[in-house]
């Protein structure tokens, strides 16, 4: 398959004379971009990631913390409202800020898996509350900002071994992959019986929201062996017009009901497409600075907290590295080494992220691999990030047409940016067992555990294992030591919890 004309890698690329204006500060010509092709990016970037503002609320929105409250101190209704206002706002100038500070199309928004973790694991706990939950996401935060400062993250990611960042892109090509086929319902689990997912729904792709993610997958698939440029945002945007089409005839309805409880296995997965009644709302962002930054010390003691803070600090830690490899792979961004460009200062935008996502109550904000699909459309710069971000600031005003697209029409531009992404395995060396085997695990762990941590982690694990048995232990880099030995700990984070008793 044809893929949108790639610029060649940044080390073999020549250094013309500097342009001026926009093209000058985003270096837009210079890695063989253009205004329009960067603006495409950073609208389907958008597009397939906007969902989080309205996922985000129904995770962090809809649960109470271990005093019995919501976030904000009201009701379920205006917790989610407060959520989804917080979550496009902080999304919005994080992606800016890596548009304008880092020069590189990545966006930022609240992480899914973090939060996730921050609600059932942290926020409920006995007597914790939200403020409490959101102040441990402030302090991971600093500490990766310092870790950056330092330049220690930096010298962690250069000691990684260039085939394992590339294992490490093919890996989230697969995770992404699997991300589109659930969320639009194409892959389900199967709930009993020894095979854990199986086709649609029993087998079979029951369904007219199914048919509309087939459609738009084999329309994005045409347009890009025909070389359409904009094909994957014509996908998403033709999508949604179908599923407009497709509900008004025949009143689906969503699989979940008003209670979410899910009712409806043939129905449209997170939003019901339908055009809305307003296109503007009045945001209110009442959430932002509303953390207690030392509250779970209290409530947990020091031990627990710190902890529960290790934990998120290397979920944190790991995901961006590989989500702006993979997404500088895509991009033809990478030099010899497999290192993005202003590397320090994606990882200085993306460690502020994190703090700025405690700090406005919608759980931390980091680097999303969905930026992909806007690099597969085409950009190569910042400037798509701050197209996308100026997206998300709209999205606080337009909740209501962010709330038109159902995952259906999204997620097509997933699978086909994950097969993209898997086109890089051919650089492993897989007669090489040394690095074949880590390589192995880190690209298959990812979407079997939906864990970009766990694949990275597995993979660093196994890389240094293998050279220790070999008698190779003098070639592995000391932060690699550092790195293998801190998984080692994540992975058995619940056997040391409970010999130190803390839970």
């Amino acid at each position: 398959m044809a893929k949108p004309s790639s610029p060649p890698k940044a080390a073999q690329r020549p250094s013309p004379a500097r342009a001026g204006g926009l093209d000058g500060f985003f270096r837009i010509t210079e890695r063989g971009s253009t205004v329009s092709r960067e603006v495409r990016g950073g609208l389907v970037t958008f597009f397939t990631m906007a969902y989080i503002v309205v996922l985000n609320p129904l995770i962090i929105g809809t649960q109470q913390d271990g005093s019995g409250s919501f976030l904000g101190g009201g009701d379920i209704v205006k917790a989610q409202t407060l959520v989804a206002a917080g979550t496009a706002l902080v999304a919005g100038v994080m992606t800016l800020l890596m548009g304008i500070v880092a020069n590189y199309p990545l966006a930022l928004a609240t992480g899914l898996g973090l939060n996730a973790f921050v609600t059932f694991g942290i926020a409920k706990l006995p007597e914790m509350t939200w403020a409490d939950a959101m102040g441990l996401i402030v302090i991971e935060g600093v500490i990766i900002l310092v870790l950056v400062l330092t330049g220690f993250r930096q010298a962690v990611f250069k000691a990684i071994p260039g085939q394992l960042k590339t294992a490490i892109s093919v890996g989230i090509g697969l995770f992404i992959t699997i991300i589109g086929l659930v969320d639009a319902g194409f892959v389900r689990r199967t709930g009993a019986g020894p095979v854990p997912v199986e086709l649609g729904i029993g087998g079979n792709l029951n369904g007219w929201p199914l048919l509309v993610f087939v459609i738009g997958f084999i329309a994005i698939v045409v347009m890009m062996v025909r070389k359409v440029k904009a094909a994957i945002l014509y996908g998403i945007l033709g999508g949604t017009v179908l599923a407009i089409i497709v509900e008004a005839i025949g009143k689906i309805g969503g699989q979940f009901d008003g209670t979410g409880k899910f009712v409806n296995p043939a129905g449209w997965g997170l939003n019901v497409p339908a055009l809305p009644d307003q296109v503007l709302d009045v945001p209110d962002f009442s959430l932002i600075g509303d953390f207690n930054l030392l509250g779970s010390f209290d409530k947990l003691g020091f031990v627990a907290a710190l902890l529960l803070v290790f934990t998120l600090l290397l979920a944190d830690f790991f995901d961006t590295m590989g989500t702006m490899v993979a997404v500088g792979a895509e991009g033809g961004l990478l030099d010899e080494h497999g290192n993005p460009p202003n590397s320090d200062k994606i990882l200085l935008v993306d460690s502020v992220a994190a703090i700025a996502g405690g700090a406005g109550s919608v759980s931390s904000n980091t680097s999303y691999i969905e930026s992909a699909a806007g690099v597969g459309e085409g950009a190569r710069t910042g400037l798509a990030s701050v197209v996308t971000g100026v997206m998300f600031l709209l999205a606080t005003f337009l909740a209501p047409l962010v709330k038109v697209v159902p995952y259906e029409a999204a997620t097509p531009a997933l699978v086909v940016v994950g097969f993209l992404m898997m086109q890089q395995v051919k650089g492993i060396d897989w007669d090489d067992l040394d690095i074949a085997i880590p390589a192995f695990l880190t690209i298959v762990l990812m979407p079997f555990t939906y864990s970009i941590t766990v694949g990275i982690g597995a993979g660093f694990v196994m890389y240094t294992l293998i050279k220790v048995v070999r008698g190779k232990a003098s070639v592995i880099h000391p932060l690699l030591w550092t790195v293998s030995a801190l998984f080692v700990i994540y992975f058995a984070i619940t056997p040391i919890k409970e010999v130190l008793g803390v839970g």
